[in-house]
């Protein structure tokens, strides 16, 4: 007897099909974030630019992407070591310019400048969700939607309508929904003399950008809230209750986004999924990990990634109700293994999630059974689920080790740039 048919008979005794878990986990979609391959640069501006309005990257290994060649040759590296359904996550920052469709700013940019992106999508089977870029940018005055001039207020909302229409095309040309998140880092350093002219311009840029017609069912405008950023670590316009304030008024055209890192230390956003799911047909997720702030690091296999897995599952998340991104970049490791690392740990937790007999348990909750729930919560994390994660790899051509490819391609072509 195989080591998964051992661990899918102790699965069994909880009442758990484990080759329908798998099953269920191959059509999960993750969204697979471009930015971690070149620290956040993008291509629209001097690649060696300072990062403003709250983007900070540390670390300098050796072989970041600094064109739109690189960065795809980089991304299929990664599609090679991930199993799974995977969508590619864009910013508008990774337009690609070229003689044929010379470079314009951010107010002007068009779907044709993501046609090689859709071309690369297609000839790989992905979706694509979008993001307008707030930041890094000499328009950030340092407020963006926010801001009290009127010019600087106009391009930025001029950026986002026009990414509602590249939204718009990345969805008809992929056939998928496109979830494109409109975040900034607009705030200030210190204390404000003013809270709501601000709150009150974001909302009113926003409102305009949404005025940009598109099919709500194929493009999916987010609002996405922050505590504090650097630089703005007073005081944050699009705060969480800014956010979802705003998501539920307009809830025929945005959905909410939570990133787990723009919160206060002790919020964890597993405990929030079923609360907005109560009141939002569909919500968006950024899964990062933070340390003691929104550091983006790497997504372990760690106790919030797995709290959080549990409440989409349980929720029901897995059927249109919970949209799935990956949001970190870590620039002092190998960043083909940060990717790899950060979407191997999210499907991990998915899967711990869909081994869990949920049924079962909220049944011993609804009875008062708290005893016999918790000595089941407590045998569940010793069952054999690495099991159960190599069957689904082998099931999915992919390897169990990837250590030594990583290592491969560094010394062959990141080690060379």
């Amino acid at each position: 007897m195989s080591r998964y048919d051992e661990a899918k008979q102790i699965y069994a005794k909880y009442g758990v099909d484990t080759d329908k878990a798998i099953e269920k986990l191959k059509n999960i979609s993750v969204s697979l974030h471009c930015w971690q391959g070149d620290d956040v640069r993008g291509f629209d501006t001097d690649p060696n630019k300072p990062l403003t309005g709250g983007i900070q990257t540390t670390g300098n290994y050796p072989g970041r992407a600094s064109t739109p060649e690189e960065l795809m040759e980089d991304i299929d590296e990664v599609l090679k070591l991930i199993p799974g359904k995977i969508k590619l996550n864009l910013h508008a920052s990774y337009a690609i310019f070229d003689d044929e469709n010379p470079w314009v700013d951010r107010d002007k940019i068009e779907p044709k400048h993501f046609k090689k992106w859709v071309d690369f999508c297609k000839e790989r089977g992905l979706g694509c969700d979008f993001n307008p870029t707030f930041f890094s940018h000499p328009k950030c005055d340092p407020l963006t939607l926010s801001s009290p001039n009127e010019e600087t207020r106009k391009f930025w909302i001029e950026h986002g309508k026009a990414c509602i229409r590249i939204s718009n095309y990345l969805a008809k040309e992929l056939g998928e929904p496109c979830v494109m998140n409109i975040w900034t880092g607009d705030g200030f350093k210190d204390i404000p003399a003013d809270r709501i002219g601000p709150r009150e311009r974001y909302r009113n840029s926003i409102d305009e950008i949404l005025s940009e017609p598109y099919d709500f069912n194929m493009v999916k405008p987010c609002v996405e809230s922050k505590v504090f950023g650097i630089g703005v670590e007073a005081y944050t316009v699009g705060s969480a209750e800014f956010a979802l304030g705003y998501a539920a008024v307009n809830k025929d055209k945005c959905i909410p986004l939570m990133d787990n890192g723009h919160y206060h230390p002790t919020e964890v956003v597993s405990d929030k999924i079923s609360a907005l799911l109560t009141f939002f047909p569909e919500i968006a997720l950024h899964i990062t990990r933070p340390i003691r702030w929104d550091s983006d690091h790497v997504v372990l296999f760690d106790d919030e990634t797995k709290e959080i897995a549990k409440e989409i599952v349980r929720c029901g998340g897995l059927d249109g109700k919970v949209n799935i991104a990956l949001d970190y970049f870590d620039a002092s490791i190998n960043r083909i293994s940060a990717w790899v690392t950060g979407v191997r740990n999210v499907q991990k937790a998915l899967l711990f999630a869909l081994l869990e007999p949920s049924n079962s348990l909220e049944n011993m909750q609804n009875n008062s059974d708290f005893t016999q729930l918790m000595i089941v919560q407590e045998e569940l994390k010793t069952a054999p689920f690495g099991d159960i994660w190599n069957e689904y790899l082998e099931r999915e051509n992919t390897p169990v080790e990837y250590f030594a490819e990583v290592k491969r391609y560094e010394q062959e072509v990141l080690s060379k740039r």
